[in-house]
C-alpha cells in the first residue's frame, strides 16, 4: 500500500536507471530545449516587467522541482509568456517595473499562487479546473496573445516615446530604425526556421546572430536598446519580506487567476504527453508539483513559472524519453548563468521582442472562435465576451477570465435550472422517444409518461412539477404519472419532496405513480426517507419492457371492465 503512494508523491524515483545510450539522447533533447529556454526567459522576464536575470533563475531551480515531482517529467516547465502578461499586467499601478517593490509583489504572487495549487493537489481537487470551460480559455488566451503582441511593439519599433506622444507629434525620429532592423530580420529568421524544422532551437542563434552586430556595429555605444548587464551566478534564497494587508488584497485576484490559467496550460501539455506515452496523468499530482515549483520561483528571487507547450512540444520532437532532458536543460542554464552571462550584453531588445511574438502569434486564431459558434452560439457568445472584456479591462485582465467563469457557470445553473423534460411515446423499433417530436400515440389513454434528462434535485425539481400540473390541467383524461428515471442519477432532499407532492397530486387524480429504472442512489435515498414501503399509490419497474408490459395488462382489464 505504501510503495505506489510513495513513487506517486516522488516520481523521480521511478525514472529508468540511466545507460550511456539513454543519456546520450536525452542529453541531445535537453540541449535542443535549453537553448530555447535560454533567450525565451530573458524575453519573458521583459514581458513580466522583471529583471531580465530572473528569467533565467526561473529555470534552474522551480523548473528542477517541476520536474522531480511531477507526473509529467518531459514538460518543459519554465517561465511562459501568458504567465508572464498576467504578472505584468496585474501589477502595473502597483510598483514601478523592475523596481524592488515589483519584484517582492512579484515573489509573492509566484508563491501564493503555489500555495493554491499546492493546496488543490493535496485535496485531490484538481476538479475545480473545470470552471474555465473551453470558450473561456480561447477567448481569454488570443486576448491575451494580441495584448501580448501590442505590449513588444515599443520594443520591437525601437520606440523613443510612448503612444500617446507619437499620437500627438508623429514623426519618424520617435523609432529607431536599427531596431526596427533587427527586430523584423528577427522575426524573419525564427518563422523561416520554423517552417525549415520546428525542433531547431533557433531562438538562441537569433539571440546570438543580432547580439554580434549590435557588437560589431556599436549599437548599444549609439543609444541603441540592448539587454545590458546581468549579474553572474546562481540565485539564491531570498526571503521576500511581509505584504501589508492593502497588498495582499490587491493580489487576491490575480493570484486565483494565475493559479487557474497556469494550471489549464499544465494540462493541455501535460495531456499531449501521456497520449503519446499511453500512460495515466495523475492530475493532482501535476498541481502538487507545479505549485512547489511556483513557491520555489518566488523564494529564489524569480517570478511564477508554467509549463510551456511550446517547450513540451519541442522536447517530445527532439525524442525525449525521461526527465533526463529537462535536467540536461537546467544544465546547460546553468552554465551560462555561471560563465557566459557577460555574453548577453549586446543582444537588441528588438530581438527579445521578436521571439516573444513568434512564440505568441500562434494563440491568434480567430476561427477557433468562430467554430464555437457553429457547435453553440451561446458558448461561442461566451467566448467573444471573455475576449471582449480581457481587452477592455487591461492592464487587469484577470477580470476577463473571472467574467468568462461566471457566465459559463450561469449557462450551465440556466440548463440545470430548465431541463429537458419530453413526453415519451412507443417508437417503432421498440424504444421509447419524445412523443410529439417523432408523432408517436401516447402510451394508454390515461397515463402522463414523462422523462426529465436531469437529477432530481433543488434545480430541476420545480421544473418536473410545473411540467407534470400544466399537461395535468391541459389533459383531464391522464390519471397516472409515470416517470422514467434512467437519467436520474441523484436525488437530494428537494428531490425528495417533489416526489412526494408528484405522487399525491397523481393519487388525488385517482391514480398511480410509476417509476421506471430507478438508480440504486436513488432508490436508496427514497428507502432512508421511508416512501418506498408498502405505498398505494407507487408503482416501480425495473426496466421499459417490465413497464409496457404492465401497461399492455392495464389495458387489457380495462377493456374487458369497458366490456362488461
Amino acid at each position: 500500500m505504501l510503495a505506489p503512494l510513495f513513487y506517486r508523491l516522488f516520481p523521480f524515483l521511478s525514472w529508468p536507471r540511466p545507460t550511456l545510450q539513454l543519456l546520450r539522447g536525452e542529453a541531445m533533447a535537453g540541449i535542443t530545449v535549453g537553448l530555447m529556454l535560454l533567450p525565451q526567459g530573458v524575453a519573458y522576464a521583459h514581458l513580466a516587467g522583471m529583471p531580465l536575470i530572473t528569467g533565467i533563475y526561473a529555470s534552474i531551480i522551480p523548473a528542477a522541482v517541476a520536474i522531480l515531482f511531477s507526473p509529467s517529467p518531459r514538460l518543459g516547465v519554465g517561465p511562459t509568456a501568458l504567465s508572464a502578461l498576467l504578472i505584468g499586467a496585474s501589477l502595473t499601478g502597483m510598483a514601478e517595473p523592475g523596481s524592488a517593490q515589483w519584484v517582492v509583489l512579484a515573489a509573492w504572487m509566484a508563491i501564493l499562487s503555489g500555495l493554491v495549487q499546492l493546496s488543490l493537489g493535496l485535496v485531490r481537487a484538481g476538479w475545480l479546473l473545470n470552471l474555465v470551460t473551453s470558450p473561456v480559455l480561447a477567448g481569454f488566451t488570443q486576448a491575451a496573445a494580441i495584448l501580448i503582441l501590442a505590449s513588444q511593439l515599443p520594443s520591437l519599433l525601437g520606440m523613443k516615446s510612448d503612444w500617446a506622444t507619437v499620437w500627438d507629434n508623429p514623426s519618424l525620429g520617435l523609432f529607431d530604425w536599427r531596431s526596427i532592423l533587427f527586430g523584423v530580420l528577427s522575426i524573419a529568421g525564427l518563422v523561416l526556421a520554423k517552417k525549415w524544422r520546428p525542433a531547431f532551437p533557433s531562438a538562441i542563434f537569433v539571440i546570438g546572430i543580432t547580439g554580434v552586430i549590435s557588437w560589431a556595429g556599436g549599437f548599444a555605444d549609439k543609444g541603441g536598446a540592448v539587454v545590458g548587464h546581468l549579474p553572474s551566478g546562481l540565485p539564491q534564497f531570498v526571503w521576500p519580506g511581509l505584504l501589508g494587508w492593502d497588498e495582499f488584497g490587491l493580489l487576491v485576484m490575480p493570484v486565483l487567476v494565475i493559479s487557474l490559467v497556469s494550471a489549464l496550460e499544465t494540462a493541455s501539455s501535460a495531456q499531449v504527453e501521456h497520449q503519446q506515452a499511453g500512460t495515466r496523468w495523475d492530475s493532482s499530482q501535476e498541481l502538487i508539483a507545479q505549485g512547489m515549483s511556483k513557491m520555489s520561483a518566488g523564494l529564489f528571487g524569480s517570478f511564477a513559472t508554467s509549463a510551456s507547450f511550446s517547450r513540451s512540444a519541442v522536447n517530445l520532437l527532439a525524442g525525449a524519453k525521461t526527465g533526463y532532458s529537462n535536467l540536461f536543460s537546467i544544465l546547460l542554464v546553468v552554465i551560462v548563468v555561471l560563465w557566459f552571462i557577460p555574453a548577453l550584453y549586446h543582444v537588441p531588445q528588438a530581438a527579445l521582442a521578436a521571439i516573444v511574438m513568434t512564440a505568441v502569434a500562434n494563440l491568434v486564431k480567430p476561427r477557433a472562435i468562430l467554430r464555437l459558434f457553429a457547435i453553440s452560439r451561446i458558448e461561442g457568445g461566451i467566448a467573444v465576451a471573455t475576449f471582449a472584456i480581457t481587452i477592455l479591462t487591461a492592464p487587469r485582465i484577470y477580470w476577463g477570465v473571472l467574467a468568462g467563469i461566471l457566465l459559463s457557470s450561469c449557462y450551465f445553473l440556466y440548463n440545470r435550472l430548465h431541463p429537458r423534460i419530453v413526453e415519451v411515446g412507443l417508437h417503432p423499433d421498440g424504444s421509447l422517444r419524445d412523443r410529439h417530436l417523432w408523432h408517436l400515440p401516447t402510451l394508454a389513454p390515461d397515463v402522463l409518461a414523462l422523462r426529465m434528462d436531469s437529477e432530481l434535485d433543488f434545480a430541476s425539481a420545480a421544473a418536473l412539477e410545473t411540467r407534470a400540473a400544466n399537461d395535468w390541467a391541459r389533459h383531464p383524461q391522464y390519471k397516472q404519472l409515470a416517470l422514467l428515471a434512467q437519467p436520474m442519477n441523484q436525488i437530494d432532499i428537494t428531490g425528495v419532496e417533489a416526489f412526494v407532492r408528484l405522487e399525491r397530486m397523481a393519487a388525488k387524480r385517482g391514480g398511480l405513480l410509476h417509476i421506471v429504472g430507478m438508480k440504486l442512489p436513488v432508490e436508496q435515498r427514497l428507502k432512508r426517507a421511508g416512501l418506498l414501503q408498502d405505498n398505494p399509490h407507487l408503482r416501480l419497474y425495473r426496466t421499459d419492457a417490465e413497464f409496457l408490459q404492465a401497461l399492455a395488462q392495464h389495458s387489457a382489464n380495462a377493456t374487458i371492465e369497458y366490456s362488461i
